[in-house]
């Protein structure tokens, strides 16, 4: 006999406790993670520092994986961003977590990622509005760099050596292999 698993509403999850590691809600779904690797962590907090040394704390927040960004709340989709930088006066906080587009995501690639995920993940952003989305592999040294067009996130480079900025704050141009582990 089949059963069907009940999805989680917002308000449901709101009155669950806080985790130890990482948890996404995806169309009402948890999806527990594991923690992540040394290599991913090194390479998220190498750029989370360089990003955090070229922008303005008082106007600009770099903000690690350990919030909730809320993308839609029926079905509950509630996504961990590596790394997300958001203006500080255009960031929405409701119950906690929060409600509005950052102005760049940063997603780390683990060898674990499957493509039908990573395109879940990217649509999730697109629907926030999100601009601007980085796709690092550490693996193969590459950043993919992907930008809101028309509605969709487009790959509009694919880089391996040189600097790269973000789109809003060019003023946060990182060299490329400075983002990997030593």
């Amino acid at each position: 006999m089949a059963t069907t698993s009940k999805l989680l509403t917002y308000e449901e999850w709101l009155k669950l406790p806080e985790v130890e590691g990482i948890e996404e809600v995806v169309n009402g779904e948890i999806r527990k993670m594991p923690p992540n690797k040394i290599l991913r962590a090194d390479t998220v907090e190498n750029l989370t520092d360089l990003l955090k040394a070229k922008l303005d704390s008082k106007t600009v927040q770099v903000r690690v994986s350990t919030f909730g960004l809320v993308i839609l709340r029926d079905p509950l989709t509630a996504r961990v961003p590596d790394i997300a930088v958001f203006i500080r006066s255009n960031v929405v906080e409701i119950d906690g977590y929060i409600h509005s587009a950052p102005e760049l995501i940063v997603e780390v690639l683990s060898p674990a990622n499957t493509r039908a995920e990573r395109v879940e993940e990217l649509r999730d952003y697109e629907s926030l509005g999100v601009p601007e989305v980085w796709v690092l592999s550490p693996e193969a040294l590459t950043v993919e760099v992907l930008q809101l067009k028309e509605g969709r996130l487009a790959t509009t480079a694919l880089l391996r050596e040189g600097r790269i900025a973000p789109l809003h704050f060019s003023q946060a141009a990182i060299d490329i292999p400075a983002i990997w582990p030593k």
